[in-house]
């Protein structure tokens, strides 16, 4: 006898045995997190919104912190995606309106990750798994922005390097946080803000890279 999944859930949460899983946690944890900041995010504000008693919370996650650990490291890796992919292609300049774009349709998670730092949030240890994968994003993160300043440059000496993170991640992120701030989709003009300033500061370091140095002449000796 096969039975379907969804009437099976409908049964359960009418008979009062609501069926959650871990993503109703996590959506729940963005949504307090998205409207009311680190603060509003506590495992009983995430019990109420969903209805659930505390103990299915606790069923599925050890702690509040590790819930939101979870959270904030499958929101970063979801944004790193679309960055490092348009870096790999050696596109920079897509590699820096993805951030636009990727607050345009994810505004909640946007809020959480470019609003605040984790540390906001969890404030204990943060579970082993979590802590090795965050090394490992950071580590790609360093390779994927040293390959993109030496295609670009031809070197990925500090300078350089510091050059490429201005215009790929500060740029960007100062650019759409007030509109994060409330809560609003940026504007296409801060696509172009982003364009003509990222143009602007590749092709200038492009320029003083190229500039010959011009040694002065050494004068009589004192």
């Amino acid at each position: 006898m096969v039975v379907d999944v969804r009437v099976q859930n409908i049964h359960s949460r009418t008979m009062g045995h609501p069926a959650y899983d871990n993503t109703d946690f996590l959506d729940a944890a963005l949504a307090l997190a998205a409207q009311g900041g680190p603060a509003a995010v506590t495992v009983a504000a995430i019990s109420a919104r969903l209805k659930a008693p505390t103990g299915s919370f606790y069923h599925r996650f050890e702690s509040r912190d590790a819930l939101v650990a979870r959270l904030w490291f499958d929101t970063v890796t979801a944004f790193q995606q679309g960055v490092r992919a348009a870096l790999a292609a050696g596109d920079g300049l897509q590699a820096a309106l993805h951030t636009p774009a990727w607050v345009r349709a994810h505004v909640d998670e946007a809020r959480l990750l470019l609003l605040y730092h984790r540390d906001d949030f969890v404030h204990g240890e943060w579970p082993q798994a979590l802590r090795d994968g965050l090394a490992e994003q950071a580590m790609s993160g360093e390779a994927a922005y040293a390959k993109f300043a030496r295609d670009t440059f031809g070197r990925a000496r500090a300078e350089e390097l510091r050059i490429v993170q201005f215009v790929i991640a500060e740029v960007p992120v100062a650019a759409v946080r007030q509109h994060l701030y409330r809560r609003e989709p940026p504007p296409p003009i801060v696509d172009d803000l982003i364009r003509t300033t990222y143009k602007a500061v590749i092709e200038g370091a492009k320029r003083a890279i190229k500039r010959p140095i011009r040694h002065r002449p050494a004068g009589p000796l004192p």
